[in-house]
């Protein structure tokens, strides 16, 4: 008779205990972030937003970084992945991808995407050798160079800016992944290389240690001509010191880059994580200073419609959103 109570008692306490487990388990949110190589500051956001997100939400949310090579492969993903998946781009490709233009042609799907906020600028660096003895970008004409990773925005943004500057028809390029860009140069076998990522660039801020390098500063004439050609570049200034052998200031022009979604993502989730990213943004930048520089109103550049989780935040937050937005 005891054998059978306690055979009872032990079949309920496990069906109590599975309960819970599920229980708990539906409570939880996966949330996939995708950003950009291994080496580039946005990768480093995502770990960082990824800890936060854990963190702010007590566990609710559980997120996974997945390396990506950039922001061509982050926006291709979200016209078929399912579920909270989470990624950075500048709003001008997700243009490209709604109309249907460029490495977009004839693809079809991106309406579904959504705003969540905005993320530090990307800094476009044009970095050569210092043995090259390029110090203008007038001089990169017969220069050999990586404009970036093959089939990345940073490549296409690269080639546009060299085509601007009127060098790129003089220049050998080379198409490879980033991430042969820094041996590259080390060993020669290129004059330089673009990046584009906020900095300090941790890639770069490697190489600098170890190699002589030159970041090629602007002229007021360069930049002009680049921000007419695209109205959403701006002028940035990567200050002296920002890496190694670095002296003065280097100017150049910055692309803004957002936090997407998709329409898969629940409302509250969207919420959670917009509420969550701007209430500890400086905390975030207390650990990296390239968060100080955006704030909620810079959403407005997107010119991508919010996601209802993120309008929600905003509204709470008295942010006046453009009925394009909504």
């Amino acid at each position: 008779m005891q054998s059978a109570i306690l055979r009872s008692a032990m079949l309920c306490l496990i069906a109590a205990l599975g309960f819970v487990l599920t229980a708990t388990a539906s409570a939880q949110t996966r949330v996939t972030l995708k950003s950009a190589a291994s080496a580039s500051s946005y990768y480093v956001m995502m770990v960082q937003l990824s800890e936060m997100l854990r963190e702010a939400s007590d566990g609710a949310i559980q997120p996974t970084v997945e390396e990506s090579q950039g922001s061509v492969q982050n926006v291709k993903e979200a016209a078929r992945r399912p579920g909270a998946f989470v990624f950075t781009t500048p709003p001008s490709l997700l243009e490209a991808a709604r109309d249907g233009t460029g490495q977009f042609e004839g693809e079809t799907g991106y309406d579904r995407i959504r705003t969540l906020a905005v993320v530090p600028f990307i800094t476009i660096h044009l970095v050569v050798s210092e043995d090259s003895g390029i110090t203008d970008a007038s001089e990169l004409a017969g220069a050999s160079f990586i404009p970036g990773g093959t089939g990345t925005f940073c490549e296409g943004r690269t080639t546009s800016v060299l085509e601007l500057l009127g060098v790129l028809d003089d220049m050998e390029l080379t198409d490879t992944e980033l991430s042969n860009a820094a041996p590259a140069l080390r060993n020669q076998r290129v004059d330089g290389f673009a990046t584009c990522s906020s900095h300090p660039v941790p890639l770069l801020q490697e190489l600098a240690t170890t190699t002589p390098v030159t970041i090629i500063s602007l002229t007021d004439e360069q930049r002009q001509a680049i921000m007419d050609e695209d109205p959403l570049a701006g002028p940035i200034t990567i200050a002296a010191g920002t890496y190694s052998g670095q002296d003065e200031d280097v100017d150049t022009v910055a692309v803004p880059v957002g936090l997407f979604a998709t329409d898969a993502m629940d409302e509250d989730t969207a919420y959670t994580i917009v509420k969550s990213f701007w209430e500890q943004r400086d905390a975030l930048a207390e650990e990296n200073a390239w968060w100080g520089g955006v704030s909620p109103d810079l959403v407005m550049l997107m010119n991508t419609p919010l996601h209802p989780g993120a309008l929600r935040y905003y509204e709470e937050a008295g942010i006046e959103i453009p009925d394009g937005m909504r």
